[in-house]
């Protein structure tokens, strides 16, 4: 027993090293019957407005970094969340592709020389270029290692913070990757087993500390504080807890159950972290069925969107649901999406 709790002790001061303000969570659920479901929270110590947006295939994209942007013309639709209207920071595809963006402290990418020879993609494009370009994480990796393209980042608008991301993608089979740029190298973490994300520390260090966790039984202690490793313990124990199945009612209520308890209480505050973070919204995408299903903290209600309702051809209408003024949304909320001009990426000024 003595053992037992120092072991915990020595856990709790391993994960006490990453504390951080920014705080989001990932998890991928893998039921039978090709059930793949991914659900996330967008946590952010201020308002970080939402609006969520269908995207027609068709549309031609360049990186916003100047005259050495990457060009595409997008080959599929896609329903994005997004953050102020000049990023994307989550969505999913008509193929069922999935990326979610998640704040890295230790993100460190390669200089971009706008006179030089290597493409640069904005970092606010990051998401759009993987849900645009590919309908499989396999074939997202192999175009990613060939890095025909660097990303470039910059302060967010009005602040002094600069932005410090990685991103997770998963497809329809329950494939998935993780992308990191540590010391301004491209690091990439491709498996199936890769069913969880948070924040600090590094990918593989997650994995880690996770697999310490994994000698200690859930049903008798997980780790409870907010902290991204911590986080990251107990979405691993309860992501393969809950149900495996192939009702979709079933299915999404579990993810969603497990997504909450890795959520962050909202206007949390702590003497020794002035900065915490508060989750805002969660999403959990149903790669299944193309269902989109959303919540945020400030509106009683959730609600989803059903991608396969929308004309995402060429000829499809940039839609978008507003949800300024704590609009709020009950069901099936694809009719209360309104025609509206396309928001502006936020590139290189």
């Amino acid at each position: 027993m003595k053992t037992f709790y120092l072991s915990l002790l020595s856990a709790a001061l391993f994960a006490g090293a990453w504390t951080h303000s920014k705080a989001c969570t990932r998890i991928v659920y893998k039921g039978p019957e090709n059930t793949v479901i991914t659900a996330r929270s967008m946590d952010w110590r201020d308002e970080i407005p939402a609006n969520i947006w269908i995207l027609p295939k068709g549309t031609e994209r360049n990186g916003e970094v100047g005259p050495l942007s990457m060009k595409w013309k997008s080959k599929y639709g896609s329903v994005v969340s997004t953050s102020w209207d000049i990023a994307s920071c989550d969505g999913m595809n008509e193929s069922g592709l999935v990326a979610n963006l998640l704040w890295l402290g230790e993100s460190q990418y390669p200089k971009f020389d706008p006179k030089g020879k290597q493409k640069g993609i904005a970092i606010s494009l990051w998401v759009q270029y993987f849900l645009d370009n590919f309908a499989t994480v396999k074939e997202a990796v192999e175009a990613a290692r060939k890095e025909s393209f660097v990303i470039v980042s910059d302060y967010i608008p009005g602040t002094e913070r600069f932005t410090t991301v990685h991103l997770s993608i998963s497809d329809a089979s329950g494939d998935s990757a993780v992308f990191e740029y540590i010391g301004g190298r491209l690091v990439i973490h491709h498996s199936s087993d890769y069913t969880v994300m948070t924040n600090s520390p590094v990918f593989d260090q997650q994995l880690a500390l996770n697999n310490y966790w994994k000698g200690i039984p859930g049903t008798i202690m997980l780790p409870g504080t907010n902290r991204a490793a911590d986080r990251f313990v107990r979405a691993s124990y309860y992501i393969n807890a809950i149900p495996q199945t192939s009702d979709t009612r079933t299915a999404v209520a579990s993810v969603f159950s497990v997504i909450r308890n890795c959520s962050v209480p909202y206007g949390i505050t702590s003497e020794t972290e002035p900065n915490i973070s508060s989750t805002r919204w969660r999403s959990v995408s149903d790669q299944k069925n193309l269902t989109y299903y959303f919540e945020t903290v400030f509106t009683p209600n959730t609600f989803w969107i059903n991608l396969k309702e929308f004309d995402l051809s060429p000829k499809g209408k940039t839609m978008k649901l507003d949800l300024s003024n704590f609009q709020t949304y009950s069901g099936k909320a694809n009719t209360s999406f309104k025609e509206t001009k396309p928001f502006t990426f936020l590139g290189l000024k």
